[in-house]
């Protein structure tokens, strides 16, 4: 995924777990993070929530291969508006991402 959104334009750092993001996040707040749901460490759901209440206007894009009716419902208890399955298809991606720019420039310009 760092790749295929390097090559769209996107600036992008990554992290091998939610400590390391949580860290970093202290620091400086992404425009947007994309987390797993299965993430070694603290799972995706669990930083998620993390970042939700330190930033409750963070934006948070959700990506994982449990996409039943439990797991959405889990994702949105944390705060979490946006779930892509896996494997993501490349279209559906940028078209989330794209509607998630203009949301936040939008809530930047009130």
């Amino acid at each position: 995924i760092e790749n295929f959104l390097e090559k769209e334009g996107y600036e992008v750092e990554c992290f091998g777990d939610g400590e390391s993001l949580l860290e970093a996040f202290g620091k400086k707040a992404p425009d947007l993070c994309i987390l797993d749901i299965m993430m070694p460490g603290i799972d995706g759901l669990e930083t998620a929530e993390i970042l939700m209440k330190k930033d409750p206007d963070a934006t948070i894009l959700m990506l994982s291969s449990l996409c039943d009716s439990g797991t959405l419902e889990e994702v949105r208890s944390v705060g979490v508006k946006y779930l892509i399955p896996k494997p993501w298809e490349d279209e559906v991606l940028l078209a989330t991402l794209d509607m998630l720019k203009k949301h936040c420039e939008e809530h930047k310009e009130d």
